[in-house]
């Protein structure tokens, strides 16, 4: 088996400095700080860096002075080099900053091609944009929040009650059985031939192993055990952290008798190492920037070669 590496988005290098967050000086510091870089955002888009002379992939990283006034900013961190703030603008802004669409790329199509520290950026920005998208009214009494805490909380005008973001844990989880073949499932949602592994949200008072046991046997009628948390990562569409484990089905459990739910899950195939690489013509599995597809190449021992198939896809 190959060496682990973590996930895409568990890679990132930057210091989110949470002492600087109580600062009331900190905005106007980052705005007189030579050092200080911004990633641009609007309607979940990324504004990237413009590509000379065969660049990589890069965000747009902007000085402060060079921008208008944004309806959002935050403080994301610092690495040895920087301080960097996210500012989310309205289409009007925008359009100003960069009129051409091409630059303009969501976190699934940017993340995939950047490097750990631009990628670790960009999904810490597009989670708080999305989460201060959400929650401009306090859940308790329905008032307005104003921005406070340098875009690390919300507070209620009515009732001065301080609102944090918020994750959503989702359990994500790679089942073998005793031939060590692994079950990827076909979601109602995709399109037809698409797979992955069987995912779902932590419930109320649940442990995550049991989430493990609880989701596989309602999406596939089977029970597991052997339950081992390996992995995770943020997936912010619009708020989940993904948590990646691995299981085998319990003792006795035939493998033929996984049954889709057929609400949820449409399909159930099991793959043996060879199958699946035979398989890749018909099918589309989970891409790049997913844990799904990080734990399925760690079950696989290599990366899954799709080049040409044009079957790779995005979920988590």
């Amino acid at each position: 088996m190959i060496e682990p590496t973590s996930p895409v988005f568990a890679r990132s290098t930057i210091d989110r400095d949470a002492a600087s967050r109580a600062d009331p000086e900190l905005a106007a510091s980052l705005d007189a700080d030579p050092e200080t870089r911004v990633v641009v955002v609007h309607r979940g888009q990324a504004l990237l860096a413009e590509r000379v002379d065969g660049s990589a992939p890069a965000l747009l990283l902007a000085r402060p002075q060079q921008l208008p006034e944004p309806v959002l900013r935050c403080y994301l961190g610092r690495d040895a080099g920087a301080r960097f703030e996210l500012r989310v603008f309205d289409a009007d802004a925008a359009g100003r900053i960069e009129p051409e669409a091409a630059r303009w790329q969501g976190l699934r199509e940017a993340a995939a091609t950047l490097g750990d520290r631009d990628a670790g950026l960009l999904v810490e920005a597009v989670a708080l944009a999305n989460w201060h998208e959400r929650h401009g009214r306090c859940p308790r009494c329905g008032a307005e929040t104003t921005v406070v805490q340098a875009g690390w909380a919300r507070r209620c005008i009515a009732d001065d009650g301080l609102h944090f973001p918020r994750t959503d844990p989702a359990v994500i989880v790679l089942v073998t059985d005793d031939d060590d073949r692994v079950l990827l499932g076909s979601n109602a949602l995709w399109a037809q031939n698409r797979y992955s592994l069987l995912a779902g949200f932590v419930e109320p008072g649940e442990a995550l192993e049991a989430a493990v046991v609880r989701e596989i046997a309602e999406e596939a009628g089977v029970l597991v055990d052997r339950v081992e948390y390996v992995a995770s990562q943020p997936w912010p569409f619009p708020a989940s952290l993904m948590l990646g484990f691995t299981a085998r089905i319990a003792e006795g459990t035939v493998p033929s008798s996984a049954v889709p739910d057929g609400e949820e899950i449409l399909e159930l195939r099991w793959f043996s190492r060879d199958e699946i690489v035979a398989a890749q013509a018909e099918i589309g599995l989970p891409g790049g920037i997913s844990i799904a597809r990080w734990l399925l190449e760690r079950w696989y021992g290599a990366p899954l070669d799709t080049e040409g198939a044009g079957l790779a896809w995005s979920t988590s």
